[in-house]
């Protein structure tokens, strides 16, 4: 005799009988997670926002007053409005330092560009040793003091390796740092010399995004190294180039530590770039409400610099699809 068992009938639910699935819990674990994560953020944030809020953004505004001030560390500030403007306008110092220092910032820009543009295609298109661009770095790793001091007994008229070898090639010795002519152009090469390895490693960075695919295509057509260079690694390069230009040019605009050490802003001003006029107004001559008038217009034009560069370049546009 056969006893047909029987499972006790199972209990649904009218959500499941409709078909609708069970809603998850677990919402307010998530919310509470997701504040927690805020909270960690905010905590990692913190040292640099303070930093950023102490060492950036305070002395920004208090440059600012002072600029409206005149001020000498040893009186309290006086308000003189726009007196320190009216007179930078009128200043034929200011405006040589400046034209000094577009002359800089052109032969700096132009030369280092160009220079690590080779050099990071010529890494990547060659060779990609870690090796080699350890020592393509190696200058960057110099502070500008050291490089300016090694540099400045190299090029020394008298006793210098540089103008003793044009010495022993029966030419006439040439006074880099103390000729008028001769000195930013030669202040530029040195800074050149320091930052072309870094800049290079930022567009070789660059240059590692390109699909390798294209320049098999490329060659599969026939095309050159040059005209893939131009066709190809040029507008595919172009936000990156973008970038490490305006990072470049807002450099070169602040050179000061180079000159201090090399030729003190000499021969006859010849050297005398803006930072280092602003920095004698402040710390030589006490005129800190001027020289805070004067850094605020460095500020305005490199603002409306970086703003051209970013919209001429596109700097936030890619051709990559």
């Amino acid at each position: 005799m056969t006893v047909a068992s029987s499972s006790p009938p199972s209990r649904l639910s009218p959500r499941d009988v409709e078909g609708t699935a069970p809603q998850p819990r677990s919402g307010r674990k998530r919310e509470h997670g997701g504040g927690g994560d805020g909270a960690l953020a905010a905590l990692f944030i913190a040292p640099a926002m303070l930093g950023f809020l102490l060492f950036l953004f305070w002395p920004t505004l208090r440059g600012i007053y002072l600029s409206f001030t005149r001020f000498n560390l040893l009186t309290p500030a006086e308000w003189v409005g726009l007196d320190n403007y009216r007179r930078m306008v009128n200043d034929p110092i200011f405006w040589d330092s400046l034209k000094v220092t577009v002359e800089y910032v052109f032969i700096n820009i132009g030369v280092q560009t160009v220079s690590a543009l080779a050099i990071a295609v010529l890494l990547q298109r060659l060779t990609q040793s870690a090796v080699l661009r350890g020592v393509v770095l190696t200058p960057y790793l110099m502070s500008n003091v050291v490089a300016g001091i090694v540099w400045l007994w190299m090029l020394d008229t008298q006793l210098g390796i540089g103008n003793e070898i044009i010495a022993g090639l029966g030419l006439d010795r040439i006074p880099f740092l103390a000729d008028e002519t001769w000195a930013i152009p030669t202040i530029a090469l040195i800074n050149v010399w320091r930052h072309v390895g870094y800049t290079a490693l930022l567009l070789f960075a660059g240059l590692q995004a390109i699909p390798n695919d294209m320049y098999e295509a490329a060659k599969v057509d026939g095309a050159s190294e040059w005209r893939m260079f131009w066709r190809i690694t040029m507008p595919l390069l172009r936000p990156v180039l973008a970038v490490v230009l305006i990072m470049t040019v807002i450099g070169s605009f602040q050179v000061f530590d180079t000159v201090a050490v090399t030729t003190n802003g000499g021969p006859a001003n010849a050297t005398n770039v803006l930072q280092f006029y602003i920095y004698g107004s402040a710390f030589g001559r006490f005129q800190f409400g001027y020289a805070s008038a004067m850094s605020v217009a460095l500020l305005a034009v490199l603002s409306a610099i970086t703003i051209l560069q970013y919209r001429l370049t596109r700097a936030g546009q890619t051709d990559l699809g």
